[in-house]
């Protein structure tokens, strides 16, 4: 009988091959397979291989980033969205480490490339808004401060989730960090910080280092840490599995 793709199955072994990777562990067709039910057809039927594998880790990871950054509602206030789409952002790395990590891995190429720089784009897109809207200067590059922003957050992310500082780091410094580059781009410091404090718990965040509430989050969607929907859970896999 022919073997036939499931999404589901296939976003388990995507998930357990990170979770694999992130501790460190020998991901092998056995390995990933091992105690699921599953045979390592499974892994020939949904990616043709390891090689394929990698590049869909990596992809997912992505994919999922830009299901959160949809949630973030655009509004009147740009540097007050900037910050929302970090505080979604950081969301994302905190619900799916494993995934996030792999993510930024350049040893396995993208399926998708252009789908994944479209994220980036949604960042370099808020920062033009906030530039033709008198916030920022007007010679402000956006690319540019999308990428100081990205850089910060992600620096300070990568250091939370390796053990390096507290999660309390997030929320005690991000929103200094976004506000200060924000002023860098020509906003007011005053104005900055508010719209960053508005944005980072319409997020889901709090500069105050709990759960934030804010004029957009009651329009986003958050999960905290919960899968996105048609993803199952790390753990065993479904019991279709075993007929892939």
């Amino acid at each position: 009988m022919p073997r036939t793709a499931s999404p589901a199955v296939r976003a388990a072994l995507v998930e357990r091959a990170a979770e694999m990777l992130a501790r460190r562990e020998p991901v092998t067709l056995r390995a990933l397979v091992e105690g699921t039910g599953a045979s390592t057809m499974a892994v020939y039927t949904h990616f043709g291989g390891m090689p394929g594998l990698w590049r869909a880790v990596r992809q997912e990871g992505f994919t999922r980033l830009a299901a959160r950054l949809t949630t973030v509602a655009t509004g009147d206030d740009a540097v007050e969205d900037l910050a929302a789409l970090g505080a979604v952002y950081v969301a994302n790395a905190l619900a799916r480490p494993a995934l996030y990590r792999a993510m930024f891995d350049a040893a396995a190429d993208l399926e998708d490339p252009a789908a994944a720089d479209a994220t980036f784009g949604t960042l370099v897109a808020c920062a033009a808004r906030a530039r033709d809207s008198g916030r920022f200067a007007a010679d402000s590059d956006p690319a540019a401060v999308a990428t100081r922003v990205w850089v910060a957050g992600h620096g300070l992310t990568t250091l939370v989730l390796t053990g390096a500082l507290p999660a309390e780091a997030l929320d005690a410094h991000a929103p200094a960090m976004v506000t200060a580059l924000c002023v860098a781009a020509g906003d007011d410091p005053e104005r900055a910080a508010a719209s960053v404090r508005a944005g980072w718990a319409a997020g889901g965040r709090s500069s105050a280092g709990g759960p934030g509430s804010g004029a957009q989050r009651d329009r986003l969607a958050t999960d905290d840490g919960a899968d996105l929907p048609g993803r199952p859970p790390l753990g065993d896999l479904p019991d279709e599995v075993a007929e892939r």
